[in-house]
């Protein structure tokens, strides 16, 4: 399918001055980065996978099988990207894997979360809203997906940014921000509060990923809190500004992070822990083919590009359902996926996507 140009989800920046927000917007400078719509894209129409087959013009020597397609022979049926069951089996879908051990939340749940920083109105819905309200919004939303899938219960999370990339360098010099302690505690006790499940994001701007994590055991160690990286903001091998690129990780990083929840899981005795990735580009995980599945990390691959519905379709189709890890997830982001005019994709509507993502991200 012929890529297109793209246009970047918005970047979420903290400045550590009384934890004032400034936004970036985020840019590829990938020619060949095929993923969201820009000015030019925006009205094109969404391309079907599989067509049906043209019923030949009623002539008196068409064949006996024309004859059979007249006659009400069923013909194939039409997708949409990203929905079509055959392509998904020859992509290698669904994912050979052992069953899942005790208290794992995947796949007999479906996890919908609520993203952002409760520091920033801009960086998601988690922090757009006073907690009561963001919470009860989180509880309508709940509500409709357990209503569009009844043989999924649903598993609430609150999704927080726990490192922020920074536009500027900051007194560490890694242009990024680590929340203090109080707030993931805070999100936390919301958590709770909402009987969910947590999620600690790391956008590691210019830091490593082998020094930040190990930060947060102390969070990670509750059998309740589990892990998301963000490739777009690791920046420390190209050396670019947060916002000037999209970063990236290679299998390796993400297989390092996958074993350091392994042994968090077995050295505190607690059910397997869920690791979410972020992608929307191709080259935001590399050797995606030599990502380790372990029986006590659950990895989901999470479509969280924005634009268009046919965009994001075709991304999920290009970048997650083309290589297989183990789960897939999908983004839906209230402002960014409707400011041209377009809807918000409903969960009837995501449901249909093949494989069917298992955690549901609202930004």
């Amino acid at each position: 399918m012929k890529h297109l140009a793209s246009s970047r989800r918005p970047l979420r920046l903290l400045v550590p001055v009384l934890l004032a927000i400034s936004i970036f917007a985020a840019r590829d400078d990938k020619a060949n980065a095929p993923e969201f719509q820009t000015e030019e894209t925006s009205n094109k129409q969404e391309p079907a996978v599989s067509e049906p087959p043209a019923t030949p013009p009623a002539t008196k020597t068409r064949s006996s099988k024309a004859k059979a397609n007249a006659a009400g022979a069923p013909h194939k049926t039409k997708y949409l990207a990203g929905e079509d069951p055959e392509y998904a089996k020859q992509c290698g879908w669904p994912v050979r894997q052992p069953p899942p051990l005790a208290g794992a939340i995947l796949p007999s749940r479906r996890i919908v979360a609520y993203y952002g920083n409760p520091h920033s109105k801009q960086m998601g819905v988690l922090g757009e809203y006073p907690k009561e309200e963001m919470l009860r919004r989180l509880k309508v939303e709940i509500a409709r997906w357990q209503r569009a899938d009844p043989s999924h219960p649903v598993q609430p999370a609150l999704h927080l940014i726990a490192v922020v990339a920074q536009g500027k360098p900051g007194q560490a010099g890694k242009y990024r921000m680590i929340m203090p302690d109080k707030t993931v505690n805070d999100v936390y006790g919301w958590t709770k509060e909402a009987h969910a499940i947590m999620f600690i994001d790391i956008q590691t701007g210019h830091d490593d990923i082998h020094t930040l994590l190990p930060r947060f055991e102390w969070i990670l160690k509750n059998p309740d809190v589990h892990l998301a990286m963000d490739p777009e903001f690791n920046l420390i091998k190209s050396g670019k500004l947060p916002g000037s690129k999209v970063g990236t990780y290679d299998a390796a990083e993400i297989n390092y992070a996958s074993a350091f929840l392994q042994d968090i899981v077995k050295k505190y005795n607690l059910p397997p822990k869920v690791f979410i990735v972020h992608r929307f580009t191709r080259n935001m995980v590399t050797n995606a083919k030599q990502i380790v599945i372990r029986p006590e990390v659950q990895i989901v691959m999470n479509m969280d590009g924005w634009g268009p519905p046919w965009l994001k379709r075709t991304s999920y189709k290009d970048y997650i359902v083309q290589e297989p890890v183990q789960y897939t997830g999908f983004k839906l982001f209230y402002h960014n996926d409707t400011k041209k005019g377009d809807p918000l994709l409903t969960p009837e509507e995501v449901l249909r996507l093949n494989p069917t993502p298992i955690y549901i991200q609202y930004q």
